[in-house]
């Protein structure tokens, strides 16, 4: 054989033999890569159950975290509750702070309505026409200061009356009753009973004969719808 053929015949064997290396390489390449891929996916599951950070950094929130979450967004609104209860309630009750004297009533004569029946020409207060024996109630809190036939002493136009005194300085006047059923010095709440209207005194039908005074006495009254519009009772 020819020297030239003879290197040929080397070199082919020397292809030959790394055919079958390669083979191997390859096999062993695809074997890491697949190793990789699994210690990959067990990684994850790892991870996973330990609440370790995943792609984009997010953790993993376990199941105790949850309801500790639930539980404090529970507690937050449960708290929410109770203050919009409270402010609720607040609102109530100055919305009950002062009330109309009687119930299911007609508006008759109004404050400063001109007229001969009234000494001065003008009507001092105002008039609620309700049936003889109606609940008159205290339109606030306060303390009664008079009482009696006579006006209670403010004259006996406004026949049976009553004046309690409130805490803001202002006082409250009833007339024309046909029972007065409370005493001097007692304390009344809001919307308590303390006497049955009538038709006593110069009155020209069954009425109440409502003031609001900044004192006691008759010559102190003012509009006592507008008042009484003002603490938020629609009259």
């Amino acid at each position: 054989m020819s020297p030239k053929l003879e290197e040929v015949s080397r070199m082919s064997q020397r292809t030959t033999s790394l055919r079958p290396g390669s083979s191997i390489l390859r096999k062993r390449a695809a074997v890491v890569a697949a190793g990789f891929g699994v210690s990959a996916v067990l990684g994850t599951g790892v991870a996973l159950a330990a609440g370790t950070p995943q792609a984009g950094g997010v953790p993993e929130v376990s199941a105790s975290g949850v309801k500790a979450q639930a539980a404090a967004q529970a507690k937050a609104a449960s708290s929410a509750k109770a203050k919009a209860a409270a402010v609720k309630k607040a609102a109530a009750k100055k919305a009950v702070s002062w009330i109309d004297p009687v119930s299911q009533y007609k508006l008759s004569a109004g404050y400063a309505q001109g007229g001969s029946m009234w000494s001065t020409g003008k009507h001092s207060g105002q008039d609620f026409a309700v049936p003889i024996g109606t609940n008159v109630k205290a339109v606030h809190g306060g303390t009664v200061v008079k009482t009696g036939g006579n006006g209670a002493g403010d004259g006996p136009a406004y026949g049976n009356a009553i004046v309690i005194k409130h805490g803001n300085g202002t006082y409250s006047q009833y007339a024309h009753l046909s029972r007065i059923d409370v005493h001097v010095g007692q304390h009344v709440s809001t919307g308590q009973h303390i006497a049955k209207s009538g038709n006593t005194g110069n009155s020209s039908g069954p009425h109440l004969h409502f003031e609001i005074r900044t004192t006691p006495n008759y010559g102190s009254a003012v509009n006592p719808v507008a008042f009484l519009n003002k603490m938020g009772v629609r009259v």
